[in-house]
């Protein structure tokens, strides 16, 4: 916050000089966007909308500067408003530029998050009108009024007469820990521009002389640990991931673990086999492939090297250059799966994460329409194993041959053109028909040729399809036609459904595409795939011929929101067969001995690492790491031969504890049917 509101200074100056208007306005971050994270992500929107950071600080407000924030609304609204942003931590910002505070307006969308436009960022990240994440002023009154609320002169780097000064040092842009105390927040006073003396001793409640005091006493400090400030003293560290992120947590790790393993049950049942590769990769390969959107939201960066690389946006490519890298070896067709991290600095929202895990499956060197079929067969397996069904999903499914046909009979011949068709009619759902008409128009479509574009994209049918381009494109229709009757044979058509309106990727597909979606139309494309004939010769022209390539790419982020939404993610706890307890700290040899044996065949087995002085402490730590048996090295048992097991999960009371022989151990287990966890 301090180095950008410096730097917004010189900004500032230089607008001014040039004659440009400059204004500011206020940008509050309620405690919902501060509980979630979205902080920087929302400051970052500002930013990139041309707007300059002059200054930031976290806030706890009080009941009374919140009353007076909201000093402008209804009454009726007013209790709700206040009692939201008391409620926790959040960050006020102040930023300035041109017409700032309509901008700001703008940035945020509707204060109902249900209507406001896609693209704001209440439109797409808030949950509801009450948790909608910001608040801004609606006129540069407010504005003014709002900054002299949160800000004193001293804390603000906006003065474009003389030099800033240093503004106090402010909390990280994130949240605290829930049981961390509420700071004090400053007390209402007359208005009127404070002294820096003033403001400090006001926001730390504390009067000047005890103030010097503990100035004193910490450099005393200081100079006694050798220069190193106290813990507390030191700057706080985010104890959050970078935004758009994910910690995995065991609880998490466990579920990923799950649904990672019925990716690979799929994919063995389909007969394909696994790859990976680093997920840092050659820049050059994406900046080739194309494709504006991703090369604008790579993690891209010149290593010590000097070679510009990247974090892998996508695996299809890294596929394509392992493929070429065997220089004709590999017989094909193969079949190959993965499930790489990939990388792009995009928009966080539901479902969609700067960082995700995507099942990719390929086939090489099948030309036939069969290979789009075992992919698709592939999806529909991996639905049905998880219990999600045809009511649940579907998949729509467009051809690039579809599209080339029909724009051809509107007079759109021109590969360029085509590419700048399919661009714009994928924002047909965002944006609606008319501006859709409006934009092909700008780029010299006739317009009575873009309304029939439009128009065409309604169709749901192949036989809707035959009568609109009759035999344009005899191989487009028999393509279609033969992908569903072969759907139909393997049974999995009840997914399918023709959709001439799915262009997305036209423009890098060579035929048939398709896009997973869930039937409530409440997420984002689940998965998505098709065929690109032309990668690999994209990547080394001397190939003599198009390598036949389909694929398709299926994120985990979207797959979990839709799971969780169905009741479908499963209970998981640790497989851990028994919990073994030394009595006291002779038994602790013996009790080693027993858990080797037991590891060694098979067993997870936990080890309470210090003897337990009760059994209580036993059995308490066996309960939370969800052990399921535990064996007690004891004395008396041990010195006749036997260990005593407690079953913590059986119902029948003559089998929840018994003795058994350390000697055939194994054999006596086995006997009472307990075998390994899997």
């Amino acid at each position: 916050c301090e180095t950008r509101g410096h730097l917004a200074l010189g900004r500032v100056r230089r607008a001014r000089a040039q004659g440009r208007e400059m204004d500011r306005t206020l940008l509050l971050c309620k405690p919902d966007a501060l509980a979630r994270s979205l902080n920087f992500e929302i400051a970052e929107r500002f930013e990139a909308k041309g707007l300059t950071l002059a200054g930031c600080k976290m806030v706890h407000a009080t009941p009374a500067q919140a009353a007076a924030h909201y000093a402008g609304r209804p009454e009726a609204q007013r209790a709700q408003l206040v009692s939201a942003l008391t409620s926790g931590p959040a960050v006020a910002m102040v930023f300035v530029g041109a017409k700032a505070v309509g901008a700001a307006l703008e940035i945020a969308g509707d204060e109902d998050p249900a209507k406001a436009a896609l693209g704001t960022i209440r439109g797409e990240m808030a949950i509801s009108a009450e948790a909608n994440l910001v608040d801004v002023p609606a006129s540069a009154e407010e504005a003014e009024m709002q900054i002299s609320l949160w800000f004193s002169a001293s804390e603000m780097a906006s003065s474009a007469t003389a030099p800033p000064t240093a503004p106090p040092p402010t909390p990280p842009l994130v949240a605290p820990p829930l049981a961390a105390p509420k700071a004090a927040a400053p007390k209402a006073t007359a208005a009127g521009p404070k002294t820096d003396a003033q403001a400090e001793e006001s926001a730390s409640g504390k009067s000047k002389s005890q103030l010097k005091k503990e100035a004193k006493k910490a450099e005393k400090a200081a100079k006694k640990s050798g220069g190193v400030p106290p813990r507390e003293s030191r700057p706080a560290v985010s104890l959050e991931p970078p935004s758009g992120t994910r910690d995995f947590f065991p609880d998490e790790m466990r579920t990923r673990s799950w649904l990672f393993s019925r990716f690979r049950e799929t994919a063995r049942q389909l007969a394909f086999v696994e790859y990976d590769a680093p997920v840092l990769e050659h820049e050059e390969l994406y900046k080739r492939k194309g494709g504006e959107e991703i090369t604008d939201q790579m993690y891209n960066f010149v290593d010590k090297d000097g070679k510009a690389v990247a974090l892998r946006p996508e695996m299809t490519p890294t596929l394509a250059r392992m493929i070429l890298s065997l220089g004709g070896k590999q017989l094909l067709p193969v079949k190959w799966y993965s499930i790489p991290q990939c990388w792009r600095f995009e928009t966080v929202q539901r479902g969609r994460k700067r960082e995700h895990f995507q099942w990719n499956m390929d086939i090489i060197g099948e030309p036939s329409i069969a290979a789009e079929v075992e992919l698709l067969a592939a999806i529909t397996t991996f639905f049905k194993s998880l219990g999600v069904t045809s009511d649940d999903v579907g998949i729509k499914v467009n051809s690039r041959k579809v599209l080339s046909a029909t724009l051809k009979l509107y007079g759109i011949v021109d590969e360029t053109k085509f590419a700048e068709v399919c661009v714009i009619v994928d924002k047909l759902d965002k944006i609606g028909p008319e501006p859709v008409v409006e934009l092909l128009v700008e780029k010299e479509v006739d317009e009575a040729a873009a309304r029939k574009i439009v128009a065409s994209l309604s169709l749901r049918s192949v036989e809707e399809l035959k009568e609109l381009i009759g035999d344009a494109s005899d191989e487009a229709v028999k393509d279609m036609t033969e992908l569903f009757k072969q759907a139909e044979a393997y049974g999995f058509a009840d997914f399918l459904m023709f959709d001439a309106s799915v262009v997305r990727g036209l423009a890098y597909y060579t035929g048939i595409v398709f896009e997973g979606f869930d039937r409530k139309g409440e997420l984002r494309a689940i998965c998505g795939g098709g065929r690109y004939d032309e990668l690999l010769t994209l990547y080394d022209p001397s190939l003599p011929a198009p390598v036949p390539a389909c694929g398709f790419g299926f994120g985990d982020c979207v797959l979990m929101e839709l799971l969780a939404e169905k009741g479908l993610l499963p209970k998981l706890e640790p497989q851990i067969d028994f919990v073994v307890v030394a009595y006291n700290a002779d038994m602790k040899y013996y009790a080693l001995t027993l858990v080797a044996r037991l590891r060694q065949a098979l067993f997870a087995v936990d080890l309470l690492l210090e003897p337990a002085k009760k059994v209580a402490k036993a059995f308490s730590y066996a309960d939370r790491v969800r052990g399921k048996r535990v064996l007690f090295v004891a004395p008396d048992e041990w010195s006749s031969g036997k260990v005593r097991m407690k079953d913590l999960r059986a119902e029948d009371e003559a089998r929840k504890e018994v003795d058994l022989p350390i000697d055939g151990l194994l054999d006596e287990l086995a006997r009472m049917g307990i075998t390994p966890a899997e």
